[in-house]
């Protein structure tokens, strides 16, 4: 039963939210998304209870609070961010070129990929470029990892990010309610990236960018985490050349920032850190079992 969940969780969580949503929003507003995304939360907790990847992970360390701040001021950005939408297509130049006579799905499909690309992107910047990397530390100086830690980022460097993922699409008409739903695909698959479920992909690694891939990018080891930096599709990193799998079994010693073990953990110093002098260390070295892989 446990190695059925394992392989089926993953899909069946994301592709089975996303089908309700696509329903909910051919019936309501789109802002009834923000419900659904209650159970979602409340499921994935569930599974990491029962099936985790690292049982200490589910232990909190003194993170609860901060975490949570993190996911109200984060997804209460997006939430407006979405209803800005209109007064954005005033001043942004659009095309006028978004298929609005396909199916829903497909225009999902669509924005899902143009924004994946451009997050993609600018997350690779992001541990290239001083500035950016000052505000996406945030969000890897977790210490565990658990579905929480996907909603877990500075919101400047959230807003940058979304901006790259999404410009492009206000460029080309996209309507309210695919950006609705974009968003909360969005955040399903945050959680699945960061999930401490014991998933089980196999070759749908090659495809998706689910935890067994993402958690490779959030070692402390250096430049070892410059690794697996799409958010919804490998196929990315394969372009990228910055793919990577192994069956080194990551464990609570292996997460953060190496370089700084003392990163703030408090959510309104962690607000101001990225504009504070930054203290240089050395990166420990990884485990020998890590580098032959």
């Amino acid at each position: 039963m446990r190695s059925l969940f394992a392989c089926l969780y993953a899909p069946l969580f994301l592709f089975g939210f996303l089908t309700a949503a696509l329903w909910i929003t051919t019936l309501h507003p789109a802002y009834w998304l923000a419900a659904l995304l209650l159970p979602a939360i409340v499921l994935a907790f569930l599974a990491e209870a029962w099936l985790p990847y690292e049982p200490q992970w589910n232990r909190p360390r003194g993170d609860r609070l901060r975490d949570g701040l993190h996911a109200l001021v984060n997804e209460t950005l997006n939430l407006l961010g979405i209803a800005a939408i209109p007064l954005a297509a005033a001043w942004i130049p659009n095309a006028g070129v978004w298929p609005h006579h396909w199916p829903l799905p497909l225009q999902l499909l669509l924005a899902v990929l143009v924004a994946d690309l451009g997050v993609t992107l600018m997350h690779y910047l992001s541990h290239r470029l001083e500035p950016l990397w000052r505000l996406h530390a945030v969000h890897h100086s977790v210490q565990r990892m658990y579905g929480f830690n996907g909603l877990m980022k500075h919101p400047l460097h959230q807003a940058v990010e979304a901006l790259a993922g999404t410009a492009p699409l206000l460029m080309l008409g996209m309507p309210v309610q695919v950006a609705a739903l974009l968003a909360f695909a969005i955040a399903l698959q945050l959680l699945l990236q960061h999930s401490n479920v014991d998933i089980r992909v196999g070759l749908l690694r090659h495809l998706f960018a689910w935890a067994p891939v993402h958690r490779f990018h959030h070692m402390k080891y250096g430049r070892a985490g410059d690794v697996n930096f799409a958010l919804f599709f490998s196929f990315w990193d394969r372009l990228l050349g910055t793919a990577f799998h192994s069956d080194y079994l990551m464990g609570v010693d292996d997460l953060g920032i190496g370089s700084r073990p003392d990163y703030p953990r408090d959510y309104l110093a962690q607000m101001v850190e990225p504009f504070r002098r930054q203290p240089r260390g050395a990166s420990p070295e990884a485990p020998a079992e890590l580098r032959r892989a």
